[in-house]
């Protein structure tokens, strides 16, 4: 099964290494600079996973997955590089519904990781 993973990152360099190795594991990747970028994604293709960095153009990744989770109910969302420097956000009820992959990683360990939270999160086939 080809996976389609909708990756919110603002630094290319970061979107660029993540999506040439989900890519080369045989994902497909489509890549948003911001939330308004993801949203409009959202409208147009059918995603099984959100990957989200921790922190986004003008919003934090949690806040930017929150929002995005409203666009696309249910939608499993992967939070990667972690999330040590904002305390108050590991108080947040809502926390349990995402993944977290801190780093440091390999993009071997992230493609694993991945493939982990697809088999925990299925979509469902009329998503």
């Amino acid at each position: 099964m080809n996976e389609t993973i909708l990756l919110l990152a603002s630094d290319q360099g970061i979107r660029s290494v993540i999506r040439k190795a989900l890519e080369s594991a045989g994902h497909s990747v489509l890549t948003a600079v911001d939330v308004g970028a993801a949203a409009d994604l959202l409208k147009e293709y059918k995603f099984d996973l959100l990957i989200v960095r921790p922190y986004t153009v003008n919003v934090s990744g949690h806040d930017a997955a929150m929002y995005l989770r409203l666009k696309s109910p249910g939608l499993p969302v992967l939070i990667v590089a972690g999330m040590l420097d904002d305390v108050d956000l590991e108080t947040r009820e809502a926390v349990q519904e995402f993944e977290i992959f801190p780093k440091p990683f390999t993009t071997v360990e992230l493609v694993n990781r991945v493939k982990e939270v697809l088999l925990l999160h299925p979509r469902p086939s009329n998503a």
